[in-house]
C-alpha cells in the first residue's frame, strides 16, 4: 500500500474548507491537518507546514515566498482554492519541483455576479445614500442608468467574458481590451476589440479583469484616469495593484468620475487609515466576490479534484511551468 501522504491547511481563516464534506474524498490518500487560525509569523507558517507533502492553500492572505518554500524540503504541491496565484512565488516552485495549481475560471460566474452588482451599486450610489439617510440626511443626487451605455471589458479571461454577457443582457454596448486580441475571441465574446485608450475614452464603465503581472501592476494610473469620462465608473476585480490607488483617490477627491467599486486592495485587510476610505462615491467589498456557499463549494471541490490527480499522477493547473 502507498505511504499516506500528509495534506495540510495552514491557515483557513475566514473559514473557507474546514467542515466541506469534499475532505472525505482524501481520506483513501493521507492525513489532513487544518489550522483554523491565521500564522501569526513567517516562523509559524513555516513549522505548520514542515511536515507537509501537499498543501491546501485556502486563503490568499497566507503567502509563500522563496525563503518559505525553501524550508519544506517534503513539500511535493500546492493547490489554492482561488484562480489567482500572486500569493505564491511561482518560479522558486518550478526551481524546486512543486507542483502549484489554481482553478481557472471554476467561479467566475459568481466573481462576475458580484461585480456587475457593483457597477448598479455604484451608479445609484447605494453606498453613499445609504450613509445619507443613516445620517439622517436626506440627500439626493442624479443616479447613473446603465442599459444602453458602453461597458469597457479589461481583459477577457473567464470573468471578463462573463462580465461582458452580463452587460450584453441588459443592453450596454461591450468593448474589450485584451494583451492579446483576435477576431475569433471578439465573435465568441460577442464584444468588439479596441485599443486601450480608446476604451478608457469611449467606456462609461471600466471594468478590469486581467491577472497581476509586471504589464498589468498598475495599468490604471493618473494619465489612464485622465482619459476616462468625467462620469465615468472604475470597477476593480482583478488585483489592487492593477490601479495606482493614490492616482485614484486624487481623481474621486476632484470630484472627477461618478464613483468606483472596489473588491481588492493592495493591502489587505485595507488599512483603517487608507486614504480611499475618505472618498464618498466607492463602494468596497474585502475580497468577497466569489464568496457565497455555491462558488465557496466549487473552489473546495476543485481544490480536492487538484489533490486527488496530483497523488494519482495526473496533476493539473500547474502554474508552476
Amino acid at each position: 500500500m502507498a505511504e499516506r501522504v500528509k495534506i495540510v491547511v495552514p491557515g483557513d481563516n475566514p473559514l473557507q474548507i474546514a467542515g466541506s464534506p469534499n475532505l472525505a474524498r482524501l481520506e483513501p490518500y493521507g492525513d489532513v491537518t487544518i489550522f483554523d487560525k491565521q500564522p501569526t509569523s513567517h516562523e509559524e507558517k513555516v513549522e505548520r507546514a514542515r511536515d507537509a507533502d501537499i498543501i491546501i492553500n485556502s486563503r490568499g492572505a497566507v503567502t509563500w515566498r522563496e525563503a518559505e518554500l525553501r524550508a519544506l524540503p517534503k513539500l511535493r504541491m500546492i493547490t489554492t482554492c482561488s484562480i489567482g496565484t500572486d500569493m505564491i512565488d511561482l518560479g522558486t516552485a518550478k526551481d524546486l519541483g512543486v507542483v502549484v495549481s489554481n482553478q481557472p475560471g471554476r467561479t467566475a460566474p459568481a466573481v462576475a455576479e458580484h461585480l456587475f452588482a457593483m457597477m448598479f451599486a455604484v451608479g445609484r450610489r447605494l453606498a453613499f445614500q445609504t450613509a445619507e439617510v443613516k445620517a439622517g440626511r436626506w440627500t439626493r443626487k442624479l443616479n447613473v442608468s446603465l442599459q444602453g451605455k458602453v461597458l469597457g471589458i479589461v481583459g477577457t479571461g473567464a470573468v471578463g467574458a462573463e462580465m461582458a454577457r452580463l452587460g450584453r443582457a441588459i443592453g450596454m454596448d461591450v468593448i474589450a481590451w485584451t494583451f492579446n486580441p483576435s477576431p475569433a475571441r471578439a465573435a465568441d465574446l460577442g464584444v468588439r476589440f479596441v485599443e486601450f485608450d480608446d476604451l478608457l475614452r469611449e467606456a462609461d464603465v471600466v471594468s478590469l479583469h486581467v491577472k497581476l503581472t509586471d504589464d498589468s501592476r498598475r495599468l490604471i494610473g493618473a494619465r489612464e484616469l485622465a482619459l476616462m469620462k468625467d462620469d465615468a465608473m472604475l470597477i476593480n476585480g482583478a488585483r489592487g495593484d492593477v490601479v495606482d490607488m493614490a492616482a485614484l483617490r486624487d481623481t474621486l477627491m476632484a470630484g472627477r468620475l461618478t464613483g468606483a467599486g472596489l473588491d481588492v486592495y493592495p493591502q489587505e485587510p485595507i488599512d483603517a487609515k487608507d486614504p480611499i476610505l475618505d472618498c464618498e462615491q466607492v463602494v468596497l467589498t474585502p475580497h468577497a466576490a466569489d464568496w457565497t456557499a455555491e462558488a465557496t463549494e466549487l473552489l473546495n471541490e476543485g481544490a480536492v479534484d487538484n489533490v486527488i490527480a496530483f497523488l494519482e499522477g495526473r496533476p493539473q493547473h500547474n502554474v508552476a511551468i
